[in-house]
């Protein structure tokens, strides 16, 4: 866990960059990255220089060459454990001139994050910065996965902007609702093809480690974990860069987070090869034609891309793979012939499992636009019998741009460790979507090809919640979550927007008959003009 201390200590040194003119938050992450990098290189050598030492044996690696670098300097001075030693001026020129080059050369660790530092920039403006930050990561216990995941989160927070092609951070809870409700295996290749910072590739590693213990007591199951579960795309160095540290923090030692332009290019080596799809794409703007991938134009002809990156999610996962993935309303309900022919190839063609539709305010304070979570399994032979839709009225946070929490720490997110009272679940909606999810999994007649989850608090939450479990196919349209036939969908123009199905139960109000409220008007008017001709009297 993050202790205020360390909070408060990135907040200075946030400021110091701030004053020392980087405004950019972006770029006041990346050089920290660089500089968490530089610290774990020079762990990987000391490990090393330690094995080497207790084998009596040469070293096998050696991530710091041994003699001097092209201008002189040795190596060994370009290590994190000597120069966070120098003063403040002689450690700028060894990070500036002697540093950024060799990892520029080198690439360090031969690590996913590795590859993405061939055009690292080292901008930290002052000596006097520089030895601040490095003192601040050197008290920040790199040895405890979670403190450095943590604290990797929280500047993760402080990025608090949207990007210039629409994407924005999605919240950590929405993220881990998602991979709840898809509850991914040992085994799953997981992919984002917008990864951005890599959150959701993050979250479903935690979730592996805390349900799936086992993965790192078998080696073929570890190495897969490493190296083959966890894959990323994105068109942006930065972000790549910072997405490849998140997951190397948060210890996975080798994801693939590669450079790649997921709707213009093909995707013939990528074509059905994942098992789980997690993604809240950018949805802002079109391409041109010209620019779009031309197999995912044989799918859905458009050039919007919230369009193009279903299309895309059903090209890459294999038949039986799954998806979780954040849409704007408009795929729900667009009336355009692109919007209606990608809503029946998921109704018709593959599994189409549930709509969940989140509140206006979810992504404040970068964006009011209103979205839903799709859930879908890719059959390419249909198997849609009913869609689930539940109605997210509130997710614990106010839906203003403060985005301020309504409950306590232990209330919060899709799997709290307090269970909610009826009052409280009116504040937080996911831990009682995440029970009747299960309970619709559980359910004989709503078969499914996503693997059930181990038994978890949303059992208790489910006893604790305000509504029924069991028979969710069988709920009232006026009940917060219900399921609807597929014959209804296809009637209705394949519109998934909860609205459409959903029904309004309008109170009876019993109003007087307006004679009666005449007549009580005359009293009333009588009753005044008598007061007045009694002050009328006392006046004279």
């Amino acid at each position: 866990m993050l202790t205020g201390e360390i909070r408060s200590q990135i907040d200075r040194i946030w400021d110091a960059f701030w004053s020392g003119g980087i405004s950019n938050p972006l770029e006041v992450l990346e050089q920290i990255t660089y500089l968490l990098f530089l610290r774990r290189l020079d762990d990987l050598h000391t490990l090393e220089e330690n094995k080497s030492a207790r084998l009596k044996k040469p070293m096998e690696r050696r991530i710091f060459p041994a003699g001097a670098d092209p201008r002189g300097r040795p190596y060994d001075d370009l290590r994190w454990s000597r120069f966070k030693h120098l003063e403040a001026k002689e450690m700028f020129t060894v990070v500036s001139e002697h540093v950024f080059p060799f990892l520029r050369t080198l690439g360090g660790d031969g690590s996913t994050y590795a590859h993405h530092m061939k055009d690292a920039r080292f901008t930290i403006p002052t000596p006097a910065l520089l030895a601040k930050v490095v003192d601040m990561l050197e008290q920040v216990p790199m040895e405890d996965r979670d403190t450095k995941g943590d604290l990797y989160e929280y500047m993760l927070g402080k990025i608090a902007s949207a990007g210039q092609n629409g994407q924005f951070r999605t919240p950590r809870h929405i993220i881990q609702l998602m991979v709840e409700l898809t509850a991914p295996t040992p085994r799953d290749v997981i992919c984002d093809p917008a990864c951005g910072t890599a959150g959701f590739l993050v979250a479903a590693g935690e979730y592996l480690r805390e349900r799936h213990p086992e993965i790192f007591r078998d080696p073929a199951l570890k190495k897969h974990f490493h190296e083959q579960a966890f894959h990323g795309f994105d068109f942006d160095n930065t972000m790549l860069r910072i997405g490849s540290m998140n997951m190397l923090l948060h210890g996975v030692e080798n994801p693939a987070i590669a450079y790649r332009d997921s709707l213009a290019q093909d995707h013939a080596g990528e074509e059905e090869s994942y098992t789980l799809v997690l993604a809240n794409p950018p949805f802002a703007g079109s391409l041109d034609y010209e620019n779009c991938a031309k197999d995912l134009l044989q799918i859905v002809k458009t050039k919007k891309t919230e369009l193009l990156f279903l299309a895309l999610f059903l090209r890459l996962l294999k038949p039986g793979g799954r998806a979780a993935v954040i849409v704007p309303d408009g795929v729900l309900f667009g009336s355009s012939k692109a919007h209606k022919t990608i809503r029946q190839k998921l109704v018709e063609e593959q599994k189409l499992e549930a709509v969940i539709s989140l509140p206006g305010g979810v992504f404040k304070p970068y964006a009011g636009v209103s979205t839903a979570i799709l859930l879908f399994t890719k059959t390419n032979s249909g198997g849609t019998d009913h869609v689930w839709f539940y109605d997210v009225d509130a997710d614990g946070w106010s839906l203003d741009d403060k985005r301020t929490p309504l409950l306590p720490e232990e209330k919060l997110g899709p799997v709290p460790a307090a269970p909610l009272t009826a009052e409280e679940h009116a504040k937080n909606n996911l831990p009682d979507l995440l029970a009747r999810w299960h309970s619709l999994r559980e359910t004989p007649n709503a078969k499914s090809q996503t693997p059930k989850m181990k038994p978890r608090s949303a059992v208790a939450i489910a006893a604790e919640a305000p509504t029924p479990y069991g028979g969710e196919t069988t709920r009232p349209r006026t009940a917060q979550s219900f399921c609807v036939p597929k014959a209804d969908i296809a009637a209705q123009g394949y519109d998934l927007s909860l609205n459409r199905y959903k029904e309004v139960v309008h109170e009876e109000v019993a109003h007087r008959p307006p004679g009666e409220i005449l007549k009580a008007l005359e009293k009333l008017e009588t009753e005044i003009q008598q007061g007045m001709k009694e002050l009328g009297g006392m006046l004279k």
